[in-house]
């Protein structure tokens, strides 16, 4: 299949957000199901020492190629099921060794990125997750965690190296299983091509973060107004649920404008 590259223009980045609510509303129980097949699965690799959580950051890619496949299907109104996960995996040989050394150099990317991470906070992230998860009853020692400059500095080399790590991989799946491409090969078009409409997905990821944090605001003022500021923490499973399924339903989304009427038309 031949791709056309396209450069998208800014405000394309809110419609994909748009759009994603849109198909999501079609489908609601399916892409939730979806995701949390996803989740009972990475579950399930948790459970194996050392290696399961290896193979959780392998299946990412594989992740959001099933949720592209799926969406691709529910705008053709056919249906969206957990098979379609697996169903790259299904294709020709050097399809299936392009998933595959994709899959690998993601997970020992993102080792690579928690690994330097960890050594820059010096395990004060980590530590702030788990007095997080004690609530008030370690505020003061959150306190100061808060003020140790290592855990600001560890906080902007995880996620500013994870950002960067996202760039390449963020269409290589697809172009692999859409376009034929080899690993490398999709991993400079998905490069390129965020480059080149790189407006776009400033404005896409900004929308998102306003989305997100005004939810946040928004629930934390209508409990506290209630009198019931610990509900919000019982909100936050379901909310992030609810958000992490729509973002990638809206990766189909950023594909078909990047790779133009051309990747639009492809088709399991």
């Amino acid at each position: 299949m031949s791709l056309l590259l396209k450069q998208v223009a800014p405000e394309r980045g809110l419609q994909w957000i748009r759009s994603a609510f849109a198909l999501f509303a079609r489908k609601p129980l399916a892409f939730t199901s979806l995701f949390v097949a996803f989740l009972f699965a990475a579950l399930l690799a948790s459970m194996i020492p050392v290696l399961g959580a290896v193979l959780l950051l392998m299946s990412l890619p594989l992740l959001s190629l099933g949720f592209m496949i799926a969406s691709r299907s529910a705008l053709g109104g056919g249906a969206v099921n957990p098979g379609q996960f697996i169903l790259p995996l299904r294709g020709g040989r050097p399809q299936l060794r392009a998933l595959l050394l994709l899959c690998a150099i993601y997970g020992v990317a993102t080792v690579g990125v928690m690994t330097l991470s960890e050594w820059v906070d010096g395990g004060s992230f980590e530590r702030l997750q788990d007095l997080l998860a004690k609530g008030e009853s370690a505020q003061t020692e959150i306190e100061a965690l808060l003020a140790d400059p290592r855990l600001f500095w560890g906080v902007v080399t995880r996620f500013g190296l994870a950002s960067l790590l996202s760039v390449p991989f963020w269409h290589a799946p697809a172009l692999v299983h859409w376009g034929a491409q080899g690993a490398w090969q999709a991993l400079f078009s998905s490069t390129l091509a965020i480059w080149r409409s790189k407006g776009a997905y400033l404005m896409y990821a900004l929308a998102w973060s306003a989305l997100v944090g005004l939810f946040g605001v928004a629930a934390a003022l209508l409990f506290g107004l209630l009198g019931q500021r610990q509900m919000a923490g019982f909100l936050a499973l379901p909310a992030g649920l609810f958000f992490s399924t729509i973002f990638y339903v809206s990766l189909i989304f950023s594909f078909d404008d990047c790779f133009g009427e051309a990747g639009a038309a492809a088709a399991p």
